[in-house]
């Protein structure tokens, strides 16, 4: 049965290179509600990349690059805008890895018959279609690359630089996250990585596997993370959702003092979410409370109540247009951890 009623349209990835919006940023400035909110974040990301001394760290929660906003990432790690990213595992592996092995997103539609959807194997991420069998292809890529490693736990960042390595040799698109920070050395760790089409693949390597096998030790991916964090003079974190890459994140502060080393608050901190704050969960966490923990400075802060969407290619484009990355230098954060 044909699936080209439903696999027609693909998602097309926004870039952050096209058209300049910083006088409209600028504009915000002067309005009010979220619009001021958006400016300000955008001119503390900016002040992060002005910062000679600053990691940037971007954490990310959410079905962004299915959504179309890969390639602006993939933008920002090829300018040298981040340093490290923390994120969930579908948007490494489901979202971003799927990509880079020749598939793609499809534009699709709430209002579908989901179980024509099941029957056609095709899944729905609200209106964006998937095929399932490509991303059980997918999984089965991940059980690869794990059958070819030495049998022993890795960090999340340490798989995901195999990974990057299979696609430099085999993949099909080369606009990936995961390819590009393979080429730049920049870290990208996944606390919750079994929780993504990599969790199906290590499954499946360690059901077939005979005595030892590949694992993720999250703890290592913790202190690898940590190290980031002392071994930088500042740090600043751009949060796009919230959820697990956000607090693991921001408790490298805590890590470091139970460490003994005091690394100081993360300087510049930005979250954009739609995620409220009054039923006390995470994703929804305001920084200023984050700021009781000792976890974040509190004087250059911003939240911002938007959909991610919306507001990240408007702040990055910001960034990207005001140049400051020109002067950056690619801090290679994955050779110092491998020391």
């Amino acid at each position: 049965m044909s699936n080209n009623r439903y696999l027609k349209e693909k998602v097309k990835h926004i870039s952050i290179e096209t058209n300049s919006i910083t006088d409209l940023v600028d504009s915000f400035s002067s309005m009010a509600f979220q619009s001021r909110n958006l400016a300000n974040a955008a001119k503390i990301y900016n002040m992060m990349l002005e910062d000679k001394d600053c990691t940037i760290i971007l954490c990310l929660a959410g079905s962004l690059f299915s959504a179309g906003l890969k390639r602006l990432v993939y933008d920002m790690v090829n300018h040298n805008m981040v340093d490290a990213l923390v994120s969930t595992g579908a948007i490494i592996v489901d979202q971003d890895f799927f990509e880079g092995l020749g598939f793609s997103h499809y534009q699709g539609t709430p209002a579908v018959n989901d179980e024509d959807l099941r029957k056609k194997r095709i899944d729905r991420i609200y209106d964006t279609f998937i095929s399932e069998d490509e991303l059980r292809a997918c999984d089965n890529t991940i059980n690869k690359i794990a059958e070819s490693l030495p049998h022993r736990p890795y960090s999340s960042r340490e798989f995901i630089i195999e990974m990057g390595r299979y696609l430099d040799k085999k993949g099909k698109n080369k606009e990936s996250v995961v390819l590009a920070a393979y080429k730049k050395g920049v870290p990208i760790f996944v606390p919750a990585f079994s929780d993504s089409s990599a969790g199906f693949g290590f499954v499946k390597h360690q059901w077939n596997s005979k005595g030892s096998s590949v694992s993720i030790d999250s703890v290592k991916d913790f202190l690898e993370l940590t190290k980031v964090k002392i071994n930088s003079k500042e740090t600043g974190i751009l949060m796009i959702g919230g959820g697990v890459p956000k607090n693991f994140t921001q408790d490298t502060v805590v890590a470091s003092e139970i460490l003994n080393k005091s690394a100081p608050m993360h300087k510049y901190a930005v979250q954009i979410t739609v995620a409220d704050e009054r039923d006390g969960a995470l994703s929804g966490s305001t920084l200023k409370e984050a700021h009781s923990w000792g976890k974040v400075n509190s004087n250059n802060t911003q939240m911002v109540y938007a959909e991610a969407t919306l507001a990240m290619p408007i702040l990055a484009s910001y960034a990207y247009h005001k140049g400051s990355w020109k002067s950056r230098k690619p801090k290679n954060l994955n050779k110092m951890l491998e020391k």
